[in-house]
């Protein structure tokens, strides 16, 4: 009776040590039917899980309601897609299982692609797993509930990391695209290369504003791209246009938009680096920015010749430097501007006396035969003629030069 008892306690124990072997193998079995069994399931409500994400998609999204017919049909198919992606995904189980992607989203066309955001993308992937989420009950097999809710959790968390891969290595694609074509609108206007695909290349980067203003000055000693992310960043947050290029060691910036010329200046001066720093004239459109650039660029290399300038300092205020440094464009402003209006008329010898007598009211006076009360009356006369003050310094200096680009034109013309 022992040795019977003995031997049923062996059989006992060894058959306990089986089960627990295979208790384990039993479980997996258990659990890759279950899975088996909801992936059917699945398969067979993937045409309604796609109906009814449509469906809350346009009750809860009010960006896919603004959408045209056929966007708001592709975005269903990416929908359509999305689930299908899923439900290949949840039928494989263990470690070979594929790591979620976002490729089913290459179904859509690409200028749908470029026209929903991440946050969209994002709301898309939501409304889906709500809707899955919402019918757990009925599309898990017996058991399976719990499962099918995990492999959701962590397929839309993959989903959405993936996502966010795809858009930040678009971004630093279209980043880099933006930068290049930034890049070459500034050259094409410094070098006054001004055609239709100029107008195209800024519609591509959002350009829109009006009037423009080109400003010159020194690079700092930032890294440039640093510099120019700086520049956009500023535009964005005080609603102006920006363009923005390095060029050696000169930075030019491209202004749309502002109130005026000082208001311009205020949101970009300090993004310059030490030195001086040149304002173009304002002018209506991007198209016509060329004149502005050629300027400015024209003040930076002159304001060399007046070291106490202001900072930033207007290209008009350079007038005479310029024409001075070979400027052909100041040359003939200051001829049009302070010549032409005084030849023919008194004013002309009493300004070239004025100024050659080291701005002596008497000595002019004495050296015309007219009394001081006179010379006072046609200085006002020039003033008013030409703006620029012969009683001030750097007007005189302006005007003297104006004086001698025009009587060099009429020798030339002779």
């Amino acid at each position: 009776m022992r040795e019977r008892n003995e031997s049923a306690v062996k059989h006992d124990d060894v058959a306990g040590v089986r089960a627990g072997e295979a208790g384990p193998d039993a479980e997996d079995s258990r659990l890759d039917q279950t899975r088996q069994d909801t992936t059917r399931r699945l398969e067979r409500a993937m045409g309604a899980l796609g109906t009814a994400a449509m469906a809350r998609m346009d009750e809860r999204l009010m960006w896919f309601r603004a959408l045209s017919a056929e966007d708001r049909s592709w975005v269903g198919l990416v929908a359509q897609a999305g689930i299908a992606a899923f439900v290949e995904w949840f039928q494989h189980a263990g470690e070979g299982r594929p790591t979620p992607s976002i490729e089913f989203f290459g179904t859509a066309p690409r200028e749908l692609k470029r026209s929903i955001s991440l946050q969209q993308t994002v709301d898309i992937v939501r409304v889906v797993v709500e809707v899955v989420e919402a019918q757990t009950g009925d599309l898990a097999a017996p058991g399976g509930e719990d499962q099918l809710q995990q492999a959701m959790l962590r397929y839309t968390r993959d989903v959405a990391f993936a996502a966010a891969q795809v858009y930040a290595r678009e971004a630093e694609a279209r980043g880099a695209w933006d930068a290049r074509l930034e890049a070459l609108i500034v050259d094409a206007l410094v070098r006054g290369e001004v055609d239709d695909g100029l107008h195209s290349w800024a519609a591509a980067l959002g350009w829109t504003s009006s009037p423009v203003v080109v400003l010159a000055g020194q690079t700092p000693d930032n890294d440039p791209q640093a510099v120019i992310d700086g520049l956009r960043e500023r535009g964005r947050r005080s609603g102006l246009d920006m363009l923005a290029g390095v060029q050696g060691d000169r930075l030019i910036v491209i202004v749309g938009g502002a109130d005026s010329v000082a208001a311009a200046a205020r949101h970009v001066v300090p993004r310059f680096g030490p030195g001086p720093i040149v304002i173009g004239p304002e002018v209506p459109d991007l198209h016509a920015a060329a004149r502005s650039a050629r300027a400015a660029m024209a003040g930076l290399r002159a304001a060399a010749g007046w070291p106490d300038a202001p900072r930033p300092v207007h290209t008009e205020d350079l007038l005479a430097e310029r024409a001075i440094d070979g400027d052909a464009d100041a040359r003939a402003q200051l001829v049009e501007n302070v010549y032409l209006p005084l030849v023919g008329t008194p004013l002309l010898d009493t300004l070239a006396t004025y100024l050659e007598q080291g701005t002596s009211l008497e000595a002019t006076a004495r050296l015309l035969f007219v009394h001081p009360n006179t010379v006072r009356y046609r200085l006002r006369k020039i003033t008013e003629l030409t703006g620029y003050q012969p009683t001030e310094g750097r007007s005189a200096f302006t005007l003297q030069v104006g004086l001698i680009l025009g009587r060099l034109s009429e020798t030339i013309v002779t």
